[in-house]
């Protein structure tokens, strides 16, 4: 029997940061209390390795292996450094916290780094079950990441909820696979493409296949109806996890939206535009109304990341490539904001204290005029007020739809977009107008204030890049396989 050794070499990155995941993993065994910052070290420069050797082997064209399964081409290398720069400032913002707090430990940083390779893998997969394997990897780091704090009802009612529902979402998903796969005979996303576009857009298994694939899509980036997890999950889970939790994946997800409805279900965009349209409408119309009723800031933020993904999804239901690099630099731009914003939350928490309620913002600017106008600046992104990146960002998904004539879905975008500023400016006004009912000074590592710093900053430094980027985006999704 001859055997055929695949070419591992685009997979280099994945294999790298695997590798290190388990070295960290039996190395932190043999580690004394006070030395298990070594784990943090090792784990940031696994990501910086990861990010050398995908730039080293970045690829001009698509190039596919392990029977197929896998592709490496410029959209995975753009994810993939995505992925790398927004764990590294995630980790390095949780480092202090979990000090403080006894949780300290290397299975965070193991399951982090097993997450990443999740989000690698998704972000390559040119296969159902690669990216199913991909994906489960991820929502498998997810669950146990959540219910990291285990003396913690709350996280632990938080990670059972995200588990089942996760589990639910994952097998719907699964069947939607299955089904395509009994229309079409094909695993290979690209395969599946080609027959679909020679079937009828009617066929009942295609189109109740499509149903389940988007109901499963929807639940994995919090989309309603599929969003009941979101809010508990951000409040539960340590407030280090929900940083994790809210900024890197949202690139993966953007990925399996991607590899799936574009690259494998095209031919069939007609029919999950309609779908993509009610979804998106009632994630901004949800997300927006209901965060402006918390007083929990991980609850609006959980909200305000409902919106987010209703307003990516603008981008992708558009239906063309213009769109396609819209959504990819909306998520990219949502991704840098949500570590910003849960990274502030981090940073006016303490041993004993978390500073996740509104109030806790009161007066900040009479704390540190410095914090408190980073805070301004993200919460200015998020909202989408010029001349941040993130009015930009919501700019480009809303000329998306414009341009596929869809001006009535801009119009509601655009009202959605003026409700969702109120809770944001809310905090702006609870920082610069409030008394401070917490004087205590804010103190935090040299790095962590450095990176946030760069994070927030970054919102507003970028724009003369943003053609520059988007040309990144849109070379991204022409070299498609």
């Amino acid at each position: 029997m001859n055997f055929i050794t695949p070419n591992i070499l685009p997979a280099a990155p994945e294999i790298f940061v695997f590798s290190m995941a388990c070295a960290i993993l039996v190395i932190d065994l043999f580690l004394p209390e006070r030395r298990r910052v070594v784990s943090y070290w090792l784990t940031q420069a696994t990501l910086v390795g990861a990010g050398f050797l995908t730039l080293k082997l970045m690829a001009d064209a698509p190039t596919l292996t392990f029977s197929r399964m896998f592709v490496a081409d410029r959209l995975a290398d753009l994810l993939k450094l995505g992925t790398y720069a927004i764990t590294f400032f995630v980790f390095a913002y949780s480092r202090d916290y979990l000090r403080e707090r006894g949780m300290l430990r290397g299975e965070y940083f193991v399951l982090g780094l097993f997450g990443v390779v999740g989000m690698m893998v998704m972000a390559s997969a040119s296969h159902f079950l690669t990216l199913y394997l991909g994906l489960e990897l991820l929502s498998l780091s997810l669950y146990a990441m959540i219910a990291f704090q285990r003396d913690s009802g709350v996280a632990t009612e938080a990670a059972m909820k995200y588990f089942v529902l996760g589990a639910i979402a994952s097998g719907m998903l699964l069947y939607g696979m299955s089904m395509l796969y009994g229309a079409t005979g094909n695993l290979e996303i690209a395969a599946v493409s080609r027959t679909v576009a020679r079937m009828s857009p009617n066929d009942v298994i295609l189109i109740f296949g499509l149903v389940f694939v988007i109901a499963g899509l929807a639940f994995k980036v919090g989309a309603v109806p599929f969003h009941m997890w979101v809010p508990d999950v951000y409040q539960g889970a340590p407030t280090a996890v929900a940083l994790y939790v809210g900024a890197a994946p949202k690139l993966a997800a953007f990925a399996l939206f991607l590899r799936l409805l574009v690259g494998g279900l095209e031919p069939l965009a007609g029919s999950w535009q309609s779908m993509l349209i009610v979804v998106a409408v009632l994630s901004m119309a949800i997300g927006n109304i209901v965060a402006i009723a918390q007083d929990n800031i991980k609850r609006m933020l959980a909200y305000s990341s409902i919106s987010h993904m209703g307003f990516f999804l603008l981008g992708i239901l558009s239906a063309d490539a213009n769109g396609y690099s819209s959504a990819l630099f909306y998520m990219l731009v949502y991704a840098a904001m949500s570590a910003g914003a849960f990274g502030m939350i981090i940073l006016l928490s303490r041993a004993g204290f978390e500073a996740e309620r509104l109030e806790d913002f009161k007066g900040l600017n009479q704390r540190s005029p410095w914090h408190a106008f980073l805070m301004m600046l993200i919460m200015l992104s998020m909202a989408g007020v010029p001349p941040t990146v993130g009015f930009y960002a919501k700019l480009l998904v809303i000329q998306a739809v414009v341009n596929a004539h869809m001006v009535s879905l801009a119009v509601a975008a655009v009202l959605f977009a003026v409700i969702g500023a109120y809770y944001y400016l809310r905090v702006i006004k609870l920082m610069y107008f409030d008394d401070a009912t917490d004087r205590s000074p804010i103190r935090a590592a040299w790095d962590v204030q450095a990176l946030i710093g760069i994070n927030a900053l970054a919102l507003v430094a970028v724009l003369p890049w943003v053609g520059v980027f988007m040309d990144f985006c849109r070379q991204a999704i022409q070299m498609l396989p």
